[in-house]
């Protein structure tokens, strides 16, 4: 089609599959909170549902609107269709600031208000960070190799996205069965389904009536959440000031900061993957809308930094545009401020729609091989590894979680006579930066650039001695972040050994 034909338009049909799929994946966002904040912090109703779930909803609907704007920008521009970014709460930071941040707080003085003012500041500072951070990732992205940006986005499609939603169609097939079947057959074998109905559509409405069918759902709990109450968003400038001169605040800069490069880096590495499928938008208003977002996000009360989502090549895929993130942002808006998202996740199962989320790992991770140079193929693998290491520590955690222990609990030394345990622990601190380093350095050995290696190396070097990668402590209760070289200098004697032996040979190579 000529670009001087194309015709942007704000709805697509391809939208409401990316609507459906994006807003599950945000409603489970919108159910951990709750849940977290109210049966593990003790926050009353109050709080989480007339303060932080309306903050919650003014951040994504002011960041949903901008990156559907931005989708109609490019697609002005270009003459041609155009996908919107998806744009969420980001998930690892909500469990590390309920863990890390708040429950502390909550352990050692009882009070929840005070553990919602730290969340709120720990949320500031990475939107701060973010924000700051959308100025240098321009230049960041252009000296990482695609396969390393690409290779760390695929590990955590695999685990943290495919596997848990595959665990999820499998304990229930009853149910899940059947929408992952319509989603394969429309977005894998090309085949329309009758009606033209939108495979995610389908896939939702299939999966909800069997579980109503087959008596999994509760109607009892779904009529007690079907009580509307208007919750407003309230501007919490005066709770964040009053924190932000507590001493407690400066010990949470260990969490806060970490926190908010990995949100910088992991948004990077979507907008990667965004150009990848075909959509280049430009780094620094894009990194910076989403640190606005999470700074707009704590200012009206919501502890959770906001990301901009794994998943674009998927929601390409689907034909969606623009209209699915206005749809997203405003369903969002409207289920929390009316006090609605409990009786959301009462009405649908999330196994309605965790065949579309399945499906979404899926395509990540392959576009990590399809749109790389194939000889860079063990690249990413390389940079799986971090992840899968990730994903099997939580796995462990859980697991003993469960069991009413922890790692702390039964100890290094008889984990350690079943699996490699501490090396886990190891890959899995800051896994997203140990990722797209180790892949970085194997793209410079694969194109025989040995001295580009050992900078990486060195690299991984540096983030060692400052204990952001593979820095930890263990306690009876967690592991906890350590930074500094008290506990890293293994590693930084080991990457300076790497790169010594790459910028040698290297050289002699050269004179060869």
């Amino acid at each position: 089609m000529n670009s001087n034909d194309f015709q942007f338009s704000w709805w697509s049909r391809g939208d409401l599959d990316g609507f459906f799929g994006l807003f599950v994946d945000n409603l489970i966002q919108l159910i951990l909170i709750t849940v977290l904040c109210s049966q593990l912090l003790g926050m009353p109703d109050t709080l989480v549902f007339g303060r932080i779930l309306p903050g919650v909803a003014i951040s994504l609907l002011v960041g949903n609107l901008f990156y559907a704007w931005q989708a109609k920008r490019l697609a002005v521009e270009t003459g041609r269709a155009t996908t919107a970014l998806p744009y969420g709460v980001n998930t690892v930071s909500l469990f590390a600031y309920v863990l890390f941040v708040m429950l502390p707080v909550v352990r050692m003085t009882g009070d929840t208000e005070l553990a919602w003012q730290m969340g709120l500041a720990a949320c500031l500072g990475s939107g701060v960070i973010e924000l700051a951070g959308s100025w240098v990732a321009g230049w960041v992205k252009q000296i990482t190799p695609r396969a390393a940006l690409l290779a760390t986005l695929a590990g955590i499609a695999i685990t943290f996205i495919s596997m848990d939603f595959a665990f999820r169609i499998f304990s229930d097939p009853l149910i899940g069965f059947a929408p992952l079947a319509l989603i394969f057959m429309q977005y894998i074998g090309r085949m329309p389904l009758p009606f033209k109905m939108p495979a995610g559509l389908a896939a939702v409405i299939v999966g909800t009536l069997l579980a109503w069918g087959l008596g999994r759902m509760d109607g009892a709990v779904l009529f007690q959440a079907a009580q509307l109450q208007l919750f407003l968003p309230t501007p919490a400038i005066i709770d964040l000031l009053e924190v932000m001169v507590a001493p407690e605040l400066i010990g949470l800069m260990a969490v806060i900061l970490p926190m908010g490069l990995f949100n910088l880096i992991g948004s990077l590495q979507n907008l990667e993957s965004a150009e990848a499928a075909g959509d280049t938008y430009p780094v620094k208003p894009s990194l910076a809308a989403n640190g606005i977002g999470t700074i707009v996000a704590a200012c009206f009360g919501s502890c959770f930094p906001t990301t901009i989502y794994i998943g674009h090549p998927a929601w390409k895929g689907m034909g969606a545009g623009a209209g699915y993130s206005i749809a997203n942002g405003v369903v969002i808006t409207l289920l929390c401020c009316f006090g609605l998202v409990g009786f959301a996740s009462a009405l649908i199962p999330i196994e309605a729609g965790a065949a579309i989320l399945l499906w979404i790992g899926i395509i990540i991770a392959a576009q990590a091989f399809k749109d790389t140079p194939h000889h860079h193929a063990p690249a990413v693998v390389v940079g799986l590894i971090p992840a899968i290491a990730a994903w099997g520590l939580l796995m462990l955690e859980s697991g003993l979680r469960a069991a009413g222990t922890s790692i702390g609990g039964v100890g290094i030394e008889a984990l350690a006579g079943q699996l490699p345990i501490t090396g886990m622990i190891a890959l899995e601190r800051g896994f997203i930066f140990t990722s797209m380093i180790l892949a970085a350095m194997t793209v410079a050995l694969l194109d025989g650039k040995q001295k580009v290696a050992a900078y990486w190396a060195f690299t991984a070097a540096l983030f060692s001695s400052t204990g952001i990668i593979h820095g930890y402590r263990l306690s009876e209760v967690a592991i906890v972040n350590q930074y500094g070289p008290e506990s890293t200098w293994p590693f930084v004697a080991g990457y300076l050994v790497v790169g010594a032996i790459f910028w040698v040979m290297g050289r002699n190579i050269a004179r060869v």
